[in-house]
């Protein structure tokens, strides 16, 4: 059918068809990942309208908003975008979502620069049809934080070790070394790619011919020039990204193998759905897999080896270490395997099925915009979101209000929840610092004093425990404090939601914390839990 299809093909298909001769051309790609990410643009803003952005995102925004080489949870890279692109676009939701989605349109991007190297035509097209089958570049890329940054990140630094690899040409040799000292700057679990480029190289038969060339050792010298800024600042700094990496390693050999199965399970299932189509277009040649595995051309089988040490490595560490390995820190590798599975196999594929991939992935987006997304905003305006989302811009909105009927001037600090002070942040029409919970404030690396002398508010939902008590601690240290509580509700497109309470700290300018009060407070939160 699929042949006698390609042959005669339906005149509903013919405008498809014109579009996959354009892939070689040039403008097919861009085009199919254009629409990919105008339409979950739209989902996203239509989906989350009324419900705020998601924390990680606020977060990202907030401490890119003054220039460092590193911050107190993560290494910079998602930090130093957010800033980049909010200092070109609007500080607004859809701006926002609209930075989350191009990244992913960028990894998709880079992922066909990799696929081209191996395929022609349709087939490049299908290998970004089976990814954005997936939840990856769509839910998992709006969440735009240390892990989302990695989408665009990995591919790129792979896509230069291929070339380096295969050409051994200084100017590759360079583009490793920055695109990998970039994917670490996004996030220290860039390491495990960065080891499976050496191990790859190692294990492959032209390791001879590379590791006497002047390429590895060019880009082992760029790469560490590149991260070197970096690095100075953990040194100077007391390394606290390594501090709150390292608080996930307490587990045990029994739960360390648990989080190995979750992860690989979780793996799975986000390719559950790409593995179900790609089995329907392969049909009864699947059979063919181990006889195209064995005549694996050199790149792929480069590539292969790349694709097992992301899963492998990070597996082993868990198992050595105890640490946690949720499946979501290694999503945006997962192109590697479908580079892998489409790219070699031997056989032709026929654009029949690339055609009815196209229209199932552009059903599903429509879908979604159409049906789903206002069925979510609806029901999250009703039932709201844990962290409190959907309340961001009200509360932001109010304690701004009442710290100007307060004092007169513009808030110059919010600190407390931390996702309400980020939100406060970015929604408030002050936009003030984030000071931080004031127990991390060595940490952030901002004045202990200056800052708080101008005064300063925090916010809390009055159902968080930890951080009312910290307000209330905080109240004790200072000697003129005022504490307001007021309520807010969700809206959506003006339909009233659900309600909750929140409780502002404000300390006016003048009235600070000693230096040694974060001390203190962890002192006594230690006592009391």
């Amino acid at each position: 059918m699929a042949k006698r299809s390609d042959r005669a093909p339906a005149r509903w298909r013919l405008p498809f068809l014109r579009w996959l001769d354009g892939v070689e051309a040039g403008w097919a790609v861009p085009l199919l990942v254009g629409c990919f990410v105008a339409i979950w643009t739209l989902y996203l803003a239509i989906a989350y309208a009324g419900g705020g952005l998601h924390p990680d995102t606020l977060e990202a925004w907030a401490l890119g908003r003054h220039f460092a080489w590193g911050y107190h949870k993560h290494p910079p890279l998602s930090g130093w975008i957010a800033a980049g692109w909010t200092s070109i676009f609007p500080l607004s939701d859809w701006s926002l979502q609209l930075m989350a989605m191009a990244n992913a349109g960028l990894a998709l991007i880079f992922v066909d620069q990799i696929a081209r190297q191996f395929v022609t035509g349709h087939k490049r097209i299908l290998v970004l049809l089976l990814l954005m089958l997936t939840p990856i570049y769509q839910f998992h890329a709006q969440r735009f934080n240390a892990n989302s940054v990695l989408l665009a990140a990995w591919p790129l630094a792979t896509w230069c070790f291929l070339r380096a690899f295969e050409t051994r040409a200084p100017l590759w040799a360079v583009a490793v070394g920055c695109t990998t000292a970039l994917a670490m700057v996004g996030k220290y679990y860039s390491i495990f790619l960065v080891t499976s480029f050496a191990l790859a190289a190692l294990a492959h038969p032209a390791r001879r011919a590379y590791f006497t060339s002047a390429s590895p050792w060019i880009s082992v010298v760029v790469g560490l020039a590149a991260l070197s800024p970096h690095i100075y600042w953990l040194g100077t700094t007391g390394a606290s990204t390594f501090t709150y990496a390292l608080a996930h390693a307490n587990g045990s050999v029994a739960t360390s193998l648990g989080e190995a199965r979750n992860f690989l399970l979780g793996l799975a299932a986000a390719m559950s759905m790409s593995v179900l189509f790609w089995v329907l277009v392969a049909g009864t040649r699947l059979k063919q897999f181990p006889s195209d595995f064995a005549a694996m051309s050199p790149g792929l089988r480069l590539l292969f080896y790349v694709a097992i040490g992301t899963i492998v490595l990070p597996i082993l560490t868990s198992l050595a270490m105890g640490t946690d390995l949720p499946s979501l820190w290694a999503l945006q590798g997962l192109f590697l395997f479908t580079i892998l599975v489409v790219c070699g196999t031997s056989y032709p594929i026929e654009r029949f099925y690339t055609v009815n991939l196209t229209v199932i992935v552009a059903g599903v987006g429509l879908a979604a915009v159409l049906i789903a997304a206002p069925i979510h905003a609806v029901y999250r305006n009703d039932r709201g979101y844990e962290e409190g989302r959907n309340l961001y811009a009200p509360a932001a909105g109010e304690a701004t209000r009442a710290w100007r009927e307060l004092t007169g001037v513009p808030l110059s600090a919010v600190s407390g929840d931390g996702s309400l002070a980020f939100a406060t942040a970015f929604y408030g029409a002050d936009h003030p610092p984030h000071a931080g919970p004031f127990e991390y404030v060595p940490t952030l690396g901002l004045p202990r004093r200056a800052p708080l002398e101008r005064g300063w508010a925090a916010l809390c939902f009055r159902d968080q425990e930890l951080c009312t008590r910290w307000m209330e601690w905080a109240s004790s240290r200072n000697g003129n404090v005022v504490r307001r509580e007021f309520t807010v509700q969700a809206t959506l497109w003006g339909r009233p939601g659900l309600t909750r309470e929140v409780v502002v700290l404000m300390v006016r300018p003048g009235d600070t914390t000693p230096n040694s009060a974060a001390d203190d407070f962890s002192a006594s939160r230690r006592a009391t839990e």
